[in-house]
């Protein structure tokens, strides 16, 4: 019997310094810090800051905790920065991440969208020439007129042979019937 830690189907996790923390849950918390950061609230928090920063160790009243060239204040300028820096990058990149998320979602869509148009384009391409080969009402009363003349020129016909009679430009038989229109014979 194989142990677990000795399947070899799956490779083993290394130990890995960053094991310990939730990258997406960072992720959240870097861009929460380059959205306070990013905002004219904390520049003005942190002008008033300096300021105070700044009187206070100028004061003759108040104990110099941080002297004139001020490098306590400088070092604290230089955490935040080495500390905001890399935090706004981070959270650059995970907006370009959705950002190139999105702009593969909307090739898709637009793909998508132009094999539709393409083949509604060709629907109503095959609808026109359909329609074309539709007869209209014109072509139509056309046809009725000339199927109402030919059945009136049967009438007539059938009327003159129940008659006896011969329509005018036909020719009678010895027997009583008509063979179409008169032919001269020479």
């Amino acid at each position: 019997m194989i142990r677990r830690d000795e399947d070899l189907s799956e490779p083993r996790r290394a130990g890995r310094f960053g094991d310990f923390y939730d990258p997406e849950a960072f992720g959240q918390f870097s861009e929460a810090i380059a959205r306070t950061l990013g905002t004219a609230r904390f520049l003005v928090a942190q002008t008033v800051f300096v300021a105070l920063w700044v009187a206070l160790n100028l004061m003759s009243f108040v104990r110099h905790w941080d002297p004139y060239p001020f490098i306590l204040l400088n070092l604290a300028f230089s955490t935040q920065a080495a500390y905001a820096a890399p935090l706004i990058l981070l959270a650059q990149n995970r907006q370009d991440d959705r950002d190139r998320a999105q702009a593969e979602v909307d090739r898709e869509v637009n793909a998508r969208t132009q094999a539709d148009t393409e083949y509604l384009a060709r629907e109503l391409s095959s609808v026109r020439l359909t329609l074309a080969d539709v007869v209209t009402a014109d072509d139509l009363r056309q046809a009725v007129d000339r199927v109402g003349t030919a059945l009136d020129d049967l009438a007539a016909r059938i009327d003159a042979l129940a008659s006896g009679t011969t329509v005018a430009g036909e020719t009678g038989h010895a027997d009583g019937s008509t063979i179409g229109p008169a032919v001269e014979t020479p």
